[in-house]
């Protein structure tokens, strides 16, 4: 497993004493949530008088990778010490074989649709994260295999697209009077020949100028369902993206202060812009693991001080579907989520791919 972060300060600037004080005081806080002081630094077993290990925290402040809040004697990491604790110091491991199974036996189903298994895996990495799943449908550009109009009754037919990754799109259309079986294959004939094995939105435009120019040989009530029916589907890129988030209520919890809570405010203001988050999750789908943002390194959370875990998830043929991730406060557990992210993303595009685990 691989994860991406962004440009930081390198350790190297640190000598050992600094460096174990600083990996002491992260680690203290991400698993407190409070200020971490030299006292309580003492007492873990570091060789280090209070007064050096003062020294040394206020070395580590002037270099910006430490804050002291308020009036505390204690340190808490800036979003810069935490962005240099991931990419230096942070050990991860894997997931547990109870998460493992919780997962699979979620996501890895037969039978589940494509929309409910996004559903599925958002909430799932938010109760197992505890922050807010988040995940974004996939921009559909594969090519068309085939499509067909299916008469269901004298007034209706069943549009059905075929594409080339397998997805299939079914859209339910009125029948106007006058129309046979025939004027159903000369619509479903037409379109075959000239939208196979090319993405639908591609060819849309293309097939509307041709389609005036075709109506002299099309029998008029195909040439109504040829244009209803490059209405109807929705061919990709011009879909309208899903954006699905769970998990909001996970962000209050263990908020003290006022100002904790004015920060979970203004990132339930955040979870509302739906472009900027599926912008945000297009990015990540170009990496190649589990990429993470911190406070003001996206500047849709820059003032919500917020957090963002997420992986693309992927085809058999390592064509990337889309992203998945969590999004909470700064303080979030990275050890345990990144591997949470990572591999619920490996099972969510097997899922979608049609395998079994």
């Amino acid at each position: 497993m691989t994860f991406i972060g962004s440009p930081s300060a390198s350790l190297s600037v640190l000598d050992g004493r600094a460096r174990d004080i600083f990996r002491r005081i992260v680690e203290g806080y991400l698993e407190t949530g409070e200020p971490v002081g030299s006292r309580t630094l003492s007492m873990t077993g570091i060789a280090l008088s209070p007064a050096s290990i003062r020294n040394t925290m206020q070395d580590l402040t002037l270099a910006g990778l430490l804050a002291s809040p308020h009036t505390s004697a204690g340190r808490i990491p800036t979003h810069a010490g935490l962005r240099l604790f991931v990419d230096g110091l942070l050990e991860i491991g894997d997931i547990g074989a109870e998460e493992r199974r919780e997962i699979d036996g979620r996501l890895a189903g037969r039978g589940r649709g494509f929309e409910e298994a996004l559903n599925e895996a958002s909430s799932l990495l938010s109760g197992l994260a505890g922050g807010a799943g988040i995940v974004a449908s996939p921009v559909r550009d594969a090519g068309v295999k085939h499509v067909e109009f299916v008469a269901l009754g004298h007034d209706q037919a069943l549009a059905v697209l075929v594409g080339d990754d397998g997805t299939v799109e079914n859209r339910l259309m009125p029948l106007k009077a006058g129309v046979t079986p025939s004027t159903l294959q000369e619509a479903s004939n037409f379109l075959n020949a000239r939208l196979k094995g090319r993405p639908l939105h591609e060819a849309r435009s293309e097939m509307r100028v041709e389609l005036d120019a075709a109506r002299r040989e099309l029998d008029a009530a195909a040439a109504r369902l040829v244009e209803d029916g490059l209405a109807a589907w929705s061919g990709g890129a011009e879909r309208e993206r899903a954006l699905i988030v769970r998990g909001r209520a996970n962000l209050l919890h263990d908020h003290e202060t006022v100002e904790d809570l004015e920060r979970v405010r203004v990132l339930f203001d955040d979870l509302e812009q739906k472009e900027q988050l599926i912008g945000l999750l297009d990015g990540v789908s170009t990496a190649q693991g589990v990429r993470i943002f911190i406070g003001a390194e996206t500047r849709l959370f820059s003032l919500s001080g917020s957090a963002v875990i997420a992986a693309p998830y992927m085809s058999g043929r390592q064509r990337v579907l889309g992203a998945i991730g969590v999004i909470g406060p700064a303080r979030l557990n990275y050890a345990r989520i990144i591997p949470l992210v990572d591999y619920t993303a490996r099972v969510l595009g097997r899922m979608l791919d049609g395998q079994d685990s």
